[in-house]
Order: structure tokens, then C-alpha cells, then sequence
């Protein structure tokens, strides 16, 4: 097990529950734009946010972010200037993400873990795979990702440096699990897991899943990111279904089938809009949609809850009993309360970590 290390409002490691974390995609400095996509984030359920300080103007536009986000945990992502690290630590950010290897002469990563563990802030850092020191280019993909991982992380102890975070990260989901295998069976620190780099939103998903799914089954991971081009808030839907579907966080679980010619109401839309209204529970409720009457009570007898379509609209049922048959155009309407009559009386939003 790794050990427990605090990052604002919660706890990462220590067997404490796997952090779901995603990153802004607007220019910090829109100090405007990164509070409302900070504020959509926290919505889906992202429980740590990092943020790009790409020079020391940023500083300034966190200090405002801060304010605004109280003690919500915000990740400053430093690259080259040792100085921006110092100032985010100062401006009270949470944790700080750097690259020893890029920072520069040893004292500038010796004052900013100075500063960190003044301050109780955790570095984390790491290696990827397309950026990997020249030193180690000569070996082998995954291990010149450890040796990188590793140095950086004895970099940061020499400095005087105790709450340290570790991700090895590579687009080629292979070296991603192994490297991250060999890291973890070398330390205790906590580890941060993901596919860097991973694509679009179908390709992301099958990548990252298969890389931080085989990890999370053989116990290794404490925080994970999706790594998807676009919309950071579907990292974070992505990451939560993950996590349900590997029993480490709790929430309902939406089963629909395939559709096919039988198919007599609209199961995408029904299933998305089940979604949707379900998002900040964490009761574990199976809600069932099914297309027909073959796919129906049958298949969805298990459920919680649940509706069939039948030719003209559907029936609605709860723990396999029909309560009763709807034409189409009554048919989502009566589920949807159904579901938030269930909502309301079993349990709604996440509770505090």
C-alpha cells in the first residue's frame, strides 16, 4: 500500500478511495473561462484539477482562481521555470507537477521542495515517454521510463522532499502498465495513472480503460486522469464509469441494450438522458432500458428499475414486477420520475471525501 498524502480537501493513497482527475483546456489567464470549466469539472464528479502555468503571468491568474475555488484541490502544471513553481506554492496551490529533468541546476528543484514542504504541498512527478532525458534514450522504452521516474524521484528526496507523487505515463498503453509495475514495486509513494496522449474520445476510451483498468485490478493506482482530445469533462465521465464498473466507487449502473429490429422506443436517447439525471448520485441503483419485450423484464429483471418498449410505447417495471404500461409519448416521463423518486429517497450527491 502506498502512503496517505494530502492534497487540499482529500487524501491520495493510504488505501484511500482512487481521485479522479482531469485538466482545464482554457488559457489560464481567462480567469473567467478556466472558473466555469473548474465549476463543470467539479459538477461531473473530478475531484482534482490541474492547471497549465505556462509562465509567470499565470501566477497571477491562479491567485484569483484560488480565491474563487476555496479549498477545492487545484494542481499547478510546471514546465522550465523554476520561479512559476514557487509562485503557485505561494498562491496556495494544492499540489505542483514538474519535471526535475527540465527545471535545470539543482538548487531551483532544491528551493521549490523547500517551498513545497514548507508549505505541506506534494510534487508530483514523473516520465513520459516523449520526453525522456537523453541519458537514458539508449534503453528500452520502458526502462528508461523507470530509471527517469525514479532519479527525479531521488532528485526530490535529496532536496529534502517527502511528499512526492509519481506518474509514468507513454501513449502505447504496453509500456504505460509495465513501466508503472515496476515503479510501484520500487516505492511507496502514491501513483498517478494514465495514457498520455491518448487520442480522440473511441480511441481514448478503449487505451486509456485497458491501460488504467489492468492496473486498478492488480491494486496499483491512487489517482487517475483519462487523457482525451476535447471536452476535459469527459475524462471525467469516463473515469467514474470506469471506477463503478471496477466496484471502487459507488453509483448507479445504467445497462441498455444494443437495439436491433425489434427495437420499439429510442434506447440511446432514454439511456443519456438516465445518464444525465443520475450524475451525482452514488447510490449503487441498477436502471435498466431496454428496446423490446425479448431484451426486457427478462434481461432487466435485476434492475432496480427499468422500461421495455412494446409496440406503441412501453412498460415500466421495478425488480422485475411490471408496474405498469405507458404509450410513447407517457412513457419517459413516468420513468423519469420513477428514477427521481428513487433518487430522492435513497440518496442523492456525493459525499465529502
Amino acid at each position: 500500500m502506498t502512503i496517505p498524502i494530502r492534497v487540499g480537501s482529500i487524501t491520495i493513497g493510504g488505501g484511500y478511495p482512487i481521485a479522479i482527475q482531469s485538466m482545464t483546456n482554457t488559457d489560464t489567464k481567462d480567469v473567467g473561462a478556466t472558473l466555469r470549466q473548474i465549476a463543470c469539472l467539479r459538477a461531473a464528479g473530478c475531484e482534482a484539477i490541474r492547471l497549465a502555468l505556462y509562465d509567470l503571468e499565470c501566477v497571477d491568474s491562479l491567485r484569483q482562481i484560488r480565491k474563487e475555488t476555496g479549498d477545492y484541490p487545484l494542481i499547478a502544471d510546471v514546465h522550465y521555470d523554476y520561479r512559476i513553481a514557487l509562485g503557485a506554492i505561494r498562491a496556495g496551490i494544492d499540489k505542483v507537477r514538474i519535471n526535475p529533468g527540465n527545471i535545470g541546476e539543482g538548487w531551483k528543484v532544491k528551493e521549490i521542495a523547500i517551498a513545497a514542504e514548507e508549505r505541506g504541498v506534494p510534487i508530483r512527478v514523473g516520465a513520459n515517454s516523449g520526453s525522456l532525458a537523453k541519458n537514458f534514450e539508449h534503453l528500452p522504452v520502458v526502462e528508461a521510463l523507470v530509471a527517469s521516474a525514479l532519479r527525479e524521484v531521488k532528485l526530490l528526496e535529496d532536496a529534502g522532499m517527502s511528499r512526492i507523487v509519481i506518474a509514468v505515463k507513454s501513449s502505447n498503453v504496453t509500456e504505460m502498465v509495465e513501466a508503472t509495475r515496476r515503479v510501484s514495486s520500487s516505492v511507496s509513494y502514491p501513483l498517478h495513472l494514465g495514457v498520455t496522449e491518448a487520442g480522440p474520445l473511441s480511441i481514448s476510451l478503449v487505451k486509456s480503460t485497458l491501460g488504467i483498468g489492468l492496473l486498478l485490478s492488480e491494486g496499483i493506482g491512487d489517482t487517475i486522469r483519462y487523457s482525451i482530445s476535447g471536452d476535459p469533462v469527459k475524462e471525467v465521465d469516463a473515469a467514474k464509469t470506469l471506477l463503478k464498473a471496477a466496484g471502487l466507487l459507488s453509483g448507479p449502473d445504467i445497462i441498455s441494450c444494443p437495439t436491433c429490429a425489434r427495437t420499439c422506443i429510442d434506447v440511446e436517447e432514454y439511456a443519456l438522458k438516465v445518464t444525465e439525471l443520475t450524475r451525482a448520485c452514488v447510490k449503487p441503483v441498477r436502471i435498466a432500458i431496454m428496446g423490446c419485450v425479448v431484451n426486457g423484464i427478462g434481461e432487466g429483471k435485476n434492475a432496480d428499475l427499468g422500461i421495455a418498449g412494446i409496440p406503441g410505447g412501453g412498460a415500466l417495471f421495478e425488480k422485475g414486477e411490471i408496474l405498469g404500461r405507458y404509450p410513447k409519448s407517457e412513457l419517459f416521463p413516468a420513468f423519469e420520475a420513477r428514477v427521481r423518486r428513487w433518487i430522492q429517497e435513497e440518496g442523492g450527491g456525493n459525499p465529502p471525501r
